[in-house]
């Protein structure tokens, strides 16, 4: 198992678009991954488990992977949380 941080950044949070982004990379995944934030916790496969967890901008997230590659796949993983998703472009 491999631990990563992550810090939400976008100004409107994960909202629907962001976690649907997230559950296609995160269901692509053969391994485990688990998502923590002080909210609760979900494991990348319901982009509604994600929308609860309420991530605005400025929280902080841990990040677990378990499986092939897990190192890799969680700074892949860190990096999409910390994008600034902009729909469209402001």
């Amino acid at each position: 198992m491999f631990e990563a941080k992550a810090t939400i950044k976008n100004e409107a949070g994960i909202h629907c678009r962001p976690s649907a982004i997230l559950i296609k990379e995160g269901s692509a995944y053969p391994g485990e991954i688990l998502v923590t934030a002080p909210t609760g916790s979900c494991d990348l496969t319901s982009a509604l488990e994600c929308i609860m967890l309420g991530l605005e901008q400025g929280t902080e997230i841990t990040i677990q992977v378990t499986g092939p590659d897990e190192e890799a796949y969680a700074h892949k993983l860190v990096e999409l949380f910390e994008t600034h998703f902009d729909f469209p472009p402001q």
